[in-house]
């Protein structure tokens, strides 16, 4: 910001009545956020974000690149907190309301004048904050959904040389995809020969979803392992019958017990009572 009358008077009150309008930000802000920030987080926060608006609307430029960062870093916060863009916007935008009480309270048609001027500089950092928000935030979505993606896509250990890996939901390309790298790579670790892909939990079974099965079977494969496909329910039977879809030579079973068994059998392992052994 340049430095006409107007503006020099903002600038002058922000320095000569900084105490009163940083407590009345601090108060706004405060009320803002409702609790979820204690007052001494706000004031040490604004504190050092009205040293630089004080410094930047002199024309310092080092100030004026120091105090966007500063905001996106607070913007960045409050994303990761789960703060809504009103209640992170409102850090910014209220050092307006602040100033133009004070000014209103001083008077002068000058004043009115600078502050027209101070209010499109806040308006710009608005912005940047508001982009910083943003950012933050589709990144942290994008992290809590490649996170749940993991979560919903367990591999275990179900016995010596057996892989379970239970599927519940919708079998979509993204999540075939983390199904296939975690099992391949359990396989690797483990040097298991059989995994059981269960699919009691998956709704509905169309063309795109046995295929997406086929290619983790082919996967298996490859690795020297053999995949079996449980939890083939009626519904399901019948579905993949009037597709006409085909699972080649690639076993399916009606439940995890049978798979297992299967799998036992495959191993050369028999289950046996202890009044048998």
């Amino acid at each position: 910001m340049s430095g006409d009358t107007g503006e020099e008077r903002v600038a002058d009150l922000l320095r000569s009545r900084r105490d009163a309008v940083l407590d009345r930000w601090v108060e706004l802000v405060t009320e803002g956020v409702r609790g979820r920030i204690t007052e001494r987080e706000v004031r040490t926060e604004l504190t050092e974000l009205y040293g630089l608006v004080e410094r930047a609307i002199t024309g310092d430029g080092t100030a004026s690149g120091e105090l966007r960062a500063a905001l996106a870093e607070v913007s960045r916060s409050r994303a990761r907190q789960g703060f809504s863009p009103s209640e992170t916007a409102i850090g910014v935008f209220s050092l307006k309301r602040a100033v133009h009480e004070r000014l209103r309270a001083s008077g002068g048609d000058g004043a009115n004048a600078g502050f027209s001027e101070f209010s499109a500089y806040i308006d710009d950092l608005g912005l940047t904050t508001f982009e910083a928000y943003v950012a933050t935030r589709e990144q942290v979505i994008s992290d809590q959904a490649a996170q749940l993606l993991e979560l919903s896509t367990p591999v275990v250990k179900m016995w010596e040389g057996i892989l379970g890996v239970p599927l519940v939901g919708t079998l979509d390309s993204a999540r075939t995809q983390v199904v296939m790298e975690t099992m391949l790579q359990m396989l690797a670790d483990t040097g298991s020969r059989f995994a059981v892909i269960d699919i009691t939990g998956v709704a509905a079974v169309d063309t795109q979803v046995a295929q997406h099965l086929l290619k983790t079977a082919m996967a298996a494969r490859l690795m020297g392992a053999e995949c079996i496909i449980s939890g083939i329910r009626p519904q399901i039977a019948h579905t993949i019958a009037a597709l006409g879809i085909e699972f080649g030579d690639i076993v399916t079973k009606a439940s995890l017990a049978d798979a297992l068994a299967h799998a036992m059998r495959g191993l050369d392992l028999r289950v046996v009572r202890g009044t048998d052994a």
